[in-house]
């Protein structure tokens, strides 16, 4: 017997299992609206220091910037509607399920640029510092990010109308928390193994490219510091860029296991988790990354926070 194939125009997340208690679903709930929480207010408190201190108004903090303003949009592109399937309404139209999985993707290959740019912004900064001013500029980051944009929409808007034109013979229930390529390909009547394989392929070039660039750039940034004879020169160049790399770090790892694995077979069970974490704890650490570890966002937030008790100290003075 043929199996009869539809269009569906809905679906259906299905992020928690029915017999789920309750107890567990509010648990859920609260560390996913932690999670969004501290997101939100940490990435609105780094971008309004950024626009409103004028001396962080330059290519490096415009880079962070940026970092944030793509860290908060890939957050609310998922949270609120892993919220809404597990507490109330898990019916997802099709345009928003796909609108989802555009953005998503779309941030995730912007980002892995843009944190190449930042290792090449480092790599200026480091080994060629006389030449920074006219290399580096707010011209250069403005075309960074354009790029960046015009890069992700070629990489992925290929795999999203490929993915909206697959019919479904089995269900429209999508048995994790968000719509995302793997996901699409999983419930759709193909042989989804053979066909994520090409797309786990071009995604691990997107991801190993950059990584590749940002590793020469830091073997580079490494050999220069070495050569900088003051302790304290190579101590602070060394954490700047320390900073950096953890941001890189976060990002790069959970995001390369989340499209490898999907073309080994792993169950659905584990790849809700694998594909998640990539999406909602970067996003929540690089701002806490950059509040603690660079001074001068550090000092910002605390004036932008505590503004009426440092102004009236400062005019003591």
């Amino acid at each position: 017997m043929e199996n009869i194939t539809f269009s569906p125009t809905l679906f259906i997340l299905d992020c928690l299992n029915t017999s789920e208690p309750w107890e567990q679903r509010s648990f859920i709930t609260a560390v996913l609206f932690l999670i969004y929480l501290v997101t939100l207010v940490g990435n609105a408190l780094v971008i309004l220091v950024i626009m409103l201190d004028h001396q962080l108004q330059s290519p490096m903090y415009f880079y962070i910037g940026i970092l944030a303003c793509i860290d908060l949009t890939c957050s609310t592109n998922i949270i609120p509607r892993m919220l809404s399937a597990v507490l109330f309404d898990r019916v997802v139209p099709k345009i928003a399920c796909f609108a989802q999985l555009y953005t998503l993707h779309h941030l995730e290959v912007m980002q892995t640029f843009l944190l190449t740019f930042m290792a090449y912004d480092r790599y200026v900064a480091v080994v060629n510092p006389l030449r920074y001013p006219s290399i580096i500029t707010n011209r250069t980051v403005a075309a960074s990010f354009v790029l960046s944009n015009i890069l992700g929409f070629i990489a992925v808007i290929p795999f999203v109308l490929l993915a909206s034109g697959l019919h479904f013979c089995r269900t429209n229930v999508v048995p994790y928390c968000m719509c995302d390529h793997a996901t699409m390909v999983r419930i759709a009547c193909v042989d989804y193994i053979t066909y994520l394989i090409p797309g786990s392929t071009v995604c691990a070039l997107f991801l190993l490219f950059p990584l590749g660039t940002i590793i020469f750039s830091y073997s580079k940034i490494v050999q220069a510091v070495l050569k900088i004879s003051s302790k304290e020169g190579r101590r602070k160049t060394f954490s700047t860029c320390l900073t950096h790399l953890m941001v890189v770090g976060i990002f790069y790892i959970p995001l390369f296991i989340a499209y490898v694995l999907p073309s080994t077979g792993t169950t659905a069970e584990d790849y809700n988790v694998i594909a998640i974490i990539p999406c909602i704890i970067p996003p929540m650490f690089n701002p806490v990354i950059y509040s603690f570890r660079n001074k001068e966002i550090k000092k910002g937030i605390i004036k932008l926070v505590c503004k009426r008790k440092i102004v009236p100290e400062s005019n003591k003075h």
